[in-house]
C-alpha cells in the first residue's frame, strides 16, 4: 500500500493547477495525481476549439463573480484572494504569455492548448509530482491517519485527499456514500434547436440581439443580450449560451421545449420601431424595402423579416400598408421563436450541479463535513457562462487548497 502526503483525484486542469501550486510552497510532501483515463488534462485540450480560453479579462472581483450562476456568492472572497491578474502572472512566470481577444477571452499567445499542457506537465516533471493513470477511483475510506483510496489495481493511503473530477457522477455517488449532499446534475451550456423558416436560409449570420425565455402566460423569465448566432439547427452566441447557464434549472423540465422572444435591435420597443419605420416610409417613398436593410441589421435577415411580415419582394416603402409595418416592427423587436430541444455547445459539455455549496469552507475549499478533504473545480455545485471562466474557478480552488494544505 502506497502513502503520500498529498493525493489529487483527476488529471485535469484543477488537479494539476493544485498539485503544482501544493509541491511549489512544499517541496518536502509527497504529492501524486491520480487520473482514470489514459491521458491527463484532456478538457484543456480541446477548449476554446483547441485553443485553450485560460480565463477573461475581468479585473474587479465583484464583476467576475457575476459571470456564475452557481457560485457567484461563494466565490466573491477566494476571488479577492486569486484571480485574473494572477493567473496572468502565474503562466507568466512559466514563459507562458496570455493575449486578451475583443471579447475579453484570454488566450496563450501561440493559439494552442498544448502550451498550457506543455506548462503543466513541465511543471509536475520538475517539482517530482507523481502522475499516475490507470487510476480510477472507487471508494474513499476514512482512516485514524487519513484517507485510503481504492482503484482496481491498488490501495493508496494519503493524509489529504483532493477531489478534482469535475463533473463525474461516480465520484459524486462516492462523496455521498461519506456524508455529503449532491445537488442533481443538469445541463449548463448549450444552444438552441428551433426550425423556422425565418432563420432556416441564415446559418453563419450573427448580430447584437436582446433575447428572453418566456413563461407560458408570455411573462419574461429571464434576460440576456450579446451576439447572437444563427446555426443550421437554430440559435447559438454568447446571448443564448448565457441564458442557458442562467436558466439550466428552469429549463431542464420543460425538457427544452420553451418560447423565446428575440429583439433584433436590442433595445427599441415596437412603438419605437413602428415610429422609425413610418418615419422611412415618408423618407424613402419609391424605395424598394428589400434594397437597402435598416438598422444596421444583416441584409438577410432584415429580408427574411420582411417576408415574415407578409412585405412583397418588389414592394415600396409608399406601398406598405401600417399592418404591414406594425407587423414588421414586431418582428424585429419582439420575433416569438419555439425550442424544441438543445445541442452541446462545442465539445465543451457544461453541467450544473454537484457538491453543495453550503458543505464547503471557501476560506480553503475544505469539506466541512470531512476534514483534509479539499474540492476544486466542477465538482462543486459551481459552473460559469462560456468565456474561460470555468477554467478560473479551476485556477482560483486549486490556489486556495494548495494555500490551506501547506500552512
Amino acid at each position: 500500500m502506497t502513502a503520500w502526503d498529498v493525493l489529487i483525484i483527476g488529471g485535469g486542469a484543477a488537479g494539476f493547477f493544485t498539485a503544482i501550486n501544493t509541491a511549489e510552497a512544499n517541496p518536502s510532501l509527497k504529492i501524486a495525481i491520480l487520473e482514470r483515463g489514459k491521458e491527463v488534462l484532456t478538457k484543456v485540450k480541446i477548449s476554446g476549439g483547441g485553443r485553450c480560453n485560460v480565463t477573461h479579462a475581468q479585473f474587479i472581483p465583484e464583476e467576475l463573480s457575476e459571470n456564475y450562476p452557481r457560485g457567484k456568492k461563494e466565490l466573491l472572497g477566494p476571488f479577492h484572494n486569486f484571480m485574473t491578474g494572477d493567473t496572468i502572472t502565474w503562466f507568466q512566470e512559466r514563459g507562458v504569455q496570455l493575449k486578451i481577444e475583443e471579447d475579453g477571452r484570454m488566450f496563450p499567445t501561440t493559439n494552442s492548448s498544448q502550451t498550457i499542457i506543455d506548462c503543466f506537465t513541465a511543471e509536475t516533471d520538475r517539482l517530482g509530482i507523481r502522475v499516475l493513470k490507470g487510476q480510477s477511483v472507487k471508494q474513499i475510506r476514512k482512516t485514524e491517519e487519513g484517507f485510503e483510496l481504492v482503484t482496481p489495481p491498488a490501495v493508496f493511503k494519503a493524509k489529504k485527499v483532493v477531489i478534482a473530477t469535475g463533473s463525474n457522477p461516480k465520484v459524486w455517488k462516492i462523496l455521498e456514500a461519506l456524508g455529503h449532499s449532491i445537488v442533481p446534475p443538469v445541463p449548463s451550456l448549450f444552444t438552441f434547436n428551433i426550425k423556422d423558416k425565418r432563420i432556416a436560409d441564415l446559418p453563419g449570420l450573427a448580430t447584437e440581439v436582446s433575447v428572453e425565455v418566456l413563461s407560458e402566460k408570455g411573462k419574461g423569465l429571464l434576460a440576456s443580450e450579446g451576439p447572437l448566432l444563427i446555426t443550421h439547427w437554430g440559435m447559438s452566441g454568447p446571448a443564448i449560451l448565457k441564458l442557458s447557464a442562467w436558466g439550466a434549472r428552469l429549463l431542464e423540465p420543460t425538457k427544452y421545449h420553451f418560447t423565446i422572444r428575440v429583439n433584433w435591435l436590442h433595445s427599441l420597443s415596437v412603438e419605437e420601431a413602428l415610429e422609425q419605420l413610418l418615419a422611412l416610409k415618408l423618407q424613402n417613398p419609391k424605395q424598394t424595402l428589400q434594397k437597402y436593410a435598416q438598422f444596421e441589421l444583416p441584409k438577410r435577415l432584415w429580408q427574411s423579416l420582411l417576408v415574415a411580415s407578409g412585405i412583397e419582394e418588389t414592394q415600396i416603402w409608399a406601398d406598405v400598408s401600417k399592418k404591414q409595418l406594425a407587423n414588421l416592427s414586431k418582428e424585429l423587436t419582439a420575433g416569438i421563436f419555439q425550442v424544441e430541444g438543445k445541442s452541446t455547445f462545442k465539445e465543451e459539455f457544461v453541467t450544473a450541479g454537484g457538491i453543495k455549496l453550503k458543505e464547503v469552507n471557501f476560506k480553503t475549499f475544505e469539506s466541512k463535513i470531512i476534514p483534509n478533504l479539499y474540492f476544486a473545480g466542477e465538482v462543486l455545485n459551481i459552473d460559469a457562462i462560456t468565456g474561460g471562466f470555468n477554467f478560473q474557478n479551476a485556477w482560483t480552488g486549486g490556489y486556495l487548497v494548495a494555500k490551506a494544505i501547506t500552512l
